[in-house]
């Protein structure tokens, strides 16, 4: 008789992860036949079917969810496990699933992966680039190890740990760089470009001309930063931007920066990791080379 492995649960995860059979077989480097095996298998143990099969999706049953939300929380665990042995044996070697959002990676990333290879020569980097809910979904998941975001992320299981703050500035067209800057009430009546969706500096930004509950009356979005200086150097609106993106973004643009008087909106940038990763304090020290690569940046300084 068939006994659960792991393989099954991981086969099974990767599954509900991709909703498909064949992109799943592919991300786990097998045929799809192996994985179909594996996951009937892993039904027979079960005792019912995990999933509903169609031409281009699969859907999760009721035992399938619960079957899901057991295996996640053993897989999370095996995972940590791992990282056990690693603190004992050397808590500065293999591995770093690093998540980070879009509004930080151009400008921090490339310092952050020089100051930890320079610092620890064993560990290799994983980086990864997307929002702060995938990176939520994925740092719980043990998909990630950690995940720089910006904070509050306010998830009970997570550890948080700040790394720094930073201003956000108003950019606006090259020949408004003479006027004085404006109210949150007046930011409400203008272009205001913002990000797509799902981006949490949208929300961030938004809060700047949110006084009352009013959203401003005029929105377009972009898929960056870059796109959205760019779009306000050709005169269509106005943006904001972090501090560290102000030199990237605006050296090749036809803009003016101007800054907000005290008390100045801004976001705290942060590290945020598993509560029962056993490797905490490792991770606090990987903050701190973080955060004195972060102090470093022109745009900072």
């Amino acid at each position: 008789m068939k006994t659960l492995t792991l393989k099954h649960l991981r086969y099974f995860e990767a599954l509900t992860a991709h909703g498909h059979f064949g992109r799943a077989a592919q991300a786990c480097a097998i045929s799809q036949p192996a994985l179909s095996l594996q996951i009937k298998e892993l039904e027979i143990l079960m005792g019912g079917p995990l999933v509903e099969r169609a031409a281009r999706e699969i859907r999760l049953t009721a035992l399938g969810e619960d079957v899901l939300a057991r295996a996640q929380e053993i897989l999370e665990r095996v995972d940590d496990l791992g990282g056990l042995v690693r603190t004992t044996a050397n808590p500065f070697a293999g591995r770093l699933r690093i998540g980070v959002i879009p509004t930080v990676a151009p400008y921090l990333l490339p310092a952050i992966i020089q100051a930890l290879s320079e610092r620890y020569p064993r560990l290799a980097l994983e980086p990864k680039e997307t929002v702060t809910q995938s990176l939520i979904h994925e740092l719980m998941a043990s998909k990630l190890d950690m995940a720089i975001v910006a904070l509050p992320v306010s998830e009970p299981a997570l550890q948080e740990f700040a790394l720094f703050e930073e201003d956000f500035l108003l950019v606006r067209p090259a020949r408004d760089a003479a006027l004085p800057i404006p109210s949150p009430s007046q930011l409400q009546m203008m272009h205001l470009l913002l990000l797509e969706e799902g981006h949490c500096f949208r929300d961030q930004a938004l809060s700047v001309c949110d006084t009352s509950g009013a959203k401003p009356k005029q929105i377009m979005e972009g898929s960056s930063l870059s796109t959205l200086v760019q779009m306000v150097g050709a005169g269509i609106g106005v943006t904001l931007i972090p501090e560290m993106a102000l030199g990237l973004e605006t050296r090749s643009a036809a803009v003016s920066i101007q800054r907000f008087p005290a008390p100045a909106p801004s976001r705290t940038i942060g590290i945020a990791w598993r509560r029962t990763n056993p490797l905490s304090e490792e991770f606090l020290q990987i903050g701190a080379v973080i955060r004195k690569a972060a102090e470093a940046l022109p745009a900072r300084q």
